[in-house]
C-alpha cells in the first residue's frame, strides 16, 4: 500500500466503534450485505437503449448472490429479441456483480440489469418481505397463458381515433363501436393457450374458437371494426 507524503506525516487516530452496513430486507430475514454473496432475491430491471427505440424487462431469480433465474422480456426492437437469446444464456450461473459487468449485448439490456443490481443490493426486490423468497422458476408466472409476456399495444391519430392492438387477454381481432363510434369493447384472441392447444392436438379453427373471447359491451355494438383492416 502506496502512502502520500501527507498521509505518512500524520499521527494515528483510533477508529470508534463499527456498525457495519445497515441491514437490508431478503427473503423475509434482515441481512447486513457485506458480500455479494449475501444477496438474494427476485426482482425486475427495466431498460432502455440510448436511441431510446426499444426497452427490456429483465426478472432474476437470485439465491446467494448467484443468478439461477432470468428471464427477459424486450420490446420495439428485432435485434433486441436476438440480443435476448443470448442474453438468456449468459445470465444464469454468473454472479449479480459478474453480470453487472458482462456485456448483455444490447443496451437496453444492460441497463436492465443495473437497475435491477440497484433494486436488490439495496433490498428493494419483490421478494424482500417473503419467507424464503421464490422458487426458481417463479418468473414464468409474470407471463400470460401459453407463457405469452403480457402486451398492450395501442395506436391512435387525431384524424381516425385510436386502434386496440393487444392487451393482456391476447390479439384483439375486432374493436365494437356505438352510435357515437365510440369504443365499447373488443374481441380478441389468447395467442399463449391458442398454440397450446393445437400443440396438443386440437385442430386450429376449435383452437381459434375455444380461445376467442370479448370484453366491455361488444354484443351491444352498432358497429364492428378490424383494428388492422379498417
Amino acid at each position: 500500500m502506496n502512502y502520500s507524503h501527507e498521509v505518512e506525516r500524520m499521527c494515528p487516530i483510533a477508529k470508534g466503534p463499527n456498525h457495519g452496513p445497515a441491514p437490508i430486507p431478503e427473503e423475509g430475514r434482515w441481512v447486513k450485505a457485506k458480500e455479494i454473496s449475501d444477496i438474494s432475491g427476485l426482482t425486475h430491471g427495466i431498460g432502455w437503449c440510448a436511441p431510446q427505440q426499444g426497452t427490456c424487462k429483465l426478472t432474476l431469480n437470485v439465491k446467494n448472490g448467484i443468478i439461477e433465474e432470468a428471464l427477459v422480456e424486450t420490446l420495439g426492437c428485432s435485434g433486441m429479441t436476438h440480443s435476448a437469446a443470448m442474453a438468456a444464456e449468459i445470465l444464469p450461473g454468473k454472479t449479480i456483480l459478474e453480470a453487472l459487468n458482462t456485456d448483455l449485448v444490447c443496451d437496453a439490456i444492460n441497463v436492465a440489469m443495473r437497475e435491477l443490481f440497484l433494486q436488490i443490493v439495496y433490498g428493494r426486490s419483490q421478494t424482500a418481505f417473503s419467507e424464503d423468497g421464490l422458487p426458481i422458476g417463479a418468473g414464468l408466472e409474470d407471463l400470460g397463458k401459453g407463457l405469452r409476456s403480457q402486451v398492450g399495444t395501442m395506436f391512435s391519430t387525431s384524424a381516425k381515433g385510436v386502434r386496440y392492438l393487444e392487451m393482456a387477454e391476447g390479439y384483439v381481432t375486432s374493436i365494437a363501436l356505438d352510435e357515437n363510434n365510440e369504443v365499447i369493447g373488443y374481441q380478441f384472441v389468447k395467442l399463449g393457450k391458442m398454440m397450446e392447444d393445437i400443440r396438443h392436438g386440437a385442430d386450429a379453427d376449435t383452437a381459434l374458437k375455444k380461445n376467442t373471447g370479448t370484453y366491455g359491451r361488444y354484443d351491444n355494438a352498432a358497429k364492428y371494426v378490424d383494428p388492422r383492416e379498417e
